[in-house]
């Protein structure tokens, strides 16, 4: 089972995306493309983001 850390390949921002993608099998194109649909909503989503980044550690070398 894959764990929560920001690859340092395959991201595009901070990796929280790729991050979530890689812990719970799923494209990482799908998970983006859900957190950028979510904008439309009102919430929480970018401090949730932010949140997330500062949490997950980077992957090891």
């Amino acid at each position: 089972m894959a764990t929560l850390t920001r690859p340092r390949r395959g991201k595009v921002i901070a990796g929280v995306c790729a991050a979530l993608a890689n812990r719970f099998g799923l494209s990482p194109f799908f998970v983006r493309l859900l957190f950028v649909l979510s904008l439309l909503l009102p919430g929480p989503q970018v401090l949730l983001y932010l949140v997330l980044w500062v949490v997950f550690p980077k992957e090891g070398r």
